[in-house]
């Protein structure tokens, strides 16, 4: 039973932000996410598109916020159960909850922070009637350890950001990277459609375009794919077949959790703390609703920072904080360290 604070049911921006909000207060906060890093769609969709609307910074990739929020967050110490779904949640005599995973990890906090962004993420699948049974035999959705292909043979299919980057990444790993897209245009960061290009010139990555995989096959395992080619249509042998296509945000479990849901989001108290019909559920970041929500980052950042301020009443009633800037009471971690400004220097004046 892992034990905390908040638990917060999403490791995306907000999530990472909710992290030192509670850490400013002493709260330690535990993060359940189903992908298999930090980030959300940061990381998992678009870590090299940039992002123009986040305070202070004209200009920051994606991918460079989420390294920037876990460099913020990271003397708070916080825990992460990642690459698991959070499934059910049952509330104790107590007041307290403990939320259990699809692979059957049980977490136990006070208060639960709903931040999902816009739901948990599947992987769209392509319309391949037989590729269920593949699924764990060959066919990968999201690409976990690169190790696991080193010397195999290995297809992938798709035309944006993770399909270019992890093509380039598996060249120097795989025995064979073949990249297969449906279209002759890619839609991904510059840098990376032009390093595919040399590599296919390089002959250490295979481009089939346009195409697609229109069939799997194989004895207990994949050992082929069937690839449409224009008027043509052939089988390739692979090891592994990696369909990129992004992924679909939907509610999930959370859904049945019996929250008053409105058109797939959250409905949450936002004249006050953004809290849940249940009390000590909160829903902050895209994955809530309330009358004027915009969906943006900075709007989870500012919801978090309130939300923390409603836990640590429940998590210590009766007692009051008093709220002091961090340039003047500094940020102590939970790990021993300290960030404050330089003290003052008292001098006489001759």
């Amino acid at each position: 039973m892992i034990k905390t604070d908040i638990l917060i049911i999403g490791a995306g921006p907000t999530g990472l932000f909710t992290v030192f909000e509670a850490g400013l207060l002493k709260l330690k906060c535990h993060l359940i996410d189903a992908l298999p890093q930090p980030g959300g769609q940061c990381s998992e969709i678009y870590p090299k598109k940039p992002i123009y609307d986040i305070p202070a910074y004209p200009e920051i990739l994606a991918g460079d916020l989420t390294h920037k929020l876990l460099e913020q967050c990271k003397q708070f110490k916080p825990g992460f159960t990642l690459g698991e779904r959070a499934e059910t949640i049952d509330k104790q005599d107590d007041g307290t909850f403990i939320v259990t995973t699809n692979k059957g990890t049980k977490h136990h906090a006070p208060v639960v922070a709903i931040a999902g962004g816009l739901g948990s993420f599947e992987p769209r699948k392509p319309i391949i009637d037989n590729i269920v049974d593949y699924e764990d035999k060959g066919v990968e959705y999201i690409i976990k350890d690169p190790e696991f292909y080193r010397g195999k043979k290995v297809v992938i299919a798709g035309g944006g950001d993770s399909a270019l980057d992890w093509s380039i990444f598996l060249s120097d790993v795989a025995s064979e990277v073949t990249l297969i897209h449906r279209r002759n245009e890619f839609r991904g960061h510059l840098d990376s459609v032009e390093k595919v290009q040399e590599l296919k010139n390089a002959g250490k990555i295979e481009l089939i375009t346009p195409a697609e995989v229109i069939g799997v096959n194989g004895n207990n395992k994949i050992e082929s794919i069937v690839v449409k080619h224009g008027a043509n249509t052939f089988k390739k042998s692979c090891d592994h077949f990696v369909p990129l296509f992004g992924l679909s945000p939907k509610l999930g479990p959370i859904a049945d959790w019996g929250l008053e849901i409105e058109k797939n989001a959250i409905k949450v108290n936002n004249a006050l703390d953004y809290q849940t019909n249940i009390p000590g559920i909160f829903a902050i970041g895209d994955v809530n609703t309330y009358p004027g929500k915009l969906k943006l980052i900075l709007c989870g950042f500012h919801e978090a920072t309130l939300m923390c301020q409603a836990a640590y009443q429940i998590i210590n009633p009766g007692k009051r904080y008093v709220l002091k800037y961090t340039t003047v009471a500094g940020v102590d971690g939970f790990d021993g360290t300290r960030k404050e400004a330089p003290k003052q220097v008292v001098k006489t004046i001759d």
